[in-house]
């Protein structure tokens, strides 16, 4: 029976295009309690480091109108410990399993890539958000040199497709995603997390220890959309959609605007069942819609 959800990325053929996102789903186990997780098309893994990392002191998670701010510092147990505990499990899905890299030097970088490629993965997705110590904590996705650097340098010790996760914040978005493309990036991701700020005016004192934090949910979404539309009319590989995904229409959006999947995040927090949800909605608007398969609306726009 043909599967009318089902999408080209890269080299695989997805049940459908709906990943979790990195930071929101853990590396799966919970989640598998709660429904049968391999119905997705992906998921992403929690953001993993060289070395384990405890994590920001003081609040971390904030809500705010229509959105959360996080500060949680990626806290993980390392990419040693994420080998041996948790690699297996994620490997042992019927799905596609995409892993997150982030770090604070280019080595940092490479090192961990170069970890991971030693284990036949499906996909790494290098989150270039991450503050570059030798550039004065500037993320590594901010400017073109710096991302040119980090994008070359780890797709040298890369042997699986390479996903590039870019920040809103980027001097130029469209020209980062086309230095991610030069250097040989198989495909990027966006939106990354918008840099915010929160007040407490009892306590007249910010609310996290960083002072910023990384704000999602459906407030950044008309902004998602339009980064991923201009992106994806400009670079030649594929794309994956991010920001304030909540329900069946916000997926179709974002198909329709040019991504050939998408990532759900904050949505996870506020019904953990959601990407089960949200694959009954597409089924029915398809069917209510007498569209054959996704494929004949990505991109419309």
């Amino acid at each position: 029976m043909n599967n009318p959800l089902q999408l080209p990325f890269l080299n695989f053929l997805l049940k459908n295009p709906l990943f979790m996102a990195s930071g929101t789903f853990g590396f799966g186990r919970e989640y598998a309690e709660l429904y049968e997780i391999e119905k997705l098309g992906g998921i992403v893994s929690k953001g993993l480091t060289l070395q384990p990392r405890s994590g920001n002191k003081g609040i971390r998670v904030w809500e705010t109108a229509s959105g959360m701010m996080n500060s949680v510092g990626l806290e993980n147990p390392g990419i040693e410990q994420f080998i041996q505990k948790e690699l297996p499990y994620m490997k042992s899905l019927n799905l596609v399993h995409v892993i997150n890299i982030s770090g604070s030097s280019l080595n940092d970088y490479i090192s961990a890539c170069e970890k991971i490629s030693l284990e036949k993965v499906d996909m790494i997705e290098l989150n270039i958000s991450c503050p570059n110590i030798k550039e004065n904590n500037i993320p590594f996705g901010i400017k073109e040199n710096t991302t040119r650097e980090v994008v070359k340098e780890t797709r040298n010790v890369v042997n699986c497709p390479l996903m590039i996760k870019l920040s809103p914040d980027a001097d130029d978005i469209v020209r980062i995603a086309q230095v991610c493309q030069e250097e040989g990036a198989d495909a990027v991701s966006l939106i990354n997390t918008v840099r915010s700020l929160a007040i407490d005016v009892i306590q007249k004192r910010k609310v996290f220890e960083n002072t910023y934090a990384g704000l999602s949910g459906p407030c950044i979404k008309p902004i998602a959309l339009r980064m991923v539309h201009e992106v994806s009319h400009n670079i030649s590989i594929p794309v994956m959609g991010i920001g304030g995904i909540m329900s069946a229409e916000d997926v179709l959006e974002f198909l329709m605007a040019g991504a050939q999947a998408v990532q759900i995040g904050t949505a996870n927090f506020i019904n953990p069942n959601i990407g089960e949800r949200i694959l009954i909605d597409l089924y029915n608007y398809l069917e209510t819609n007498k569209i054959s398969t996704l494929k004949e609306i990505v991109g419309i726009i």
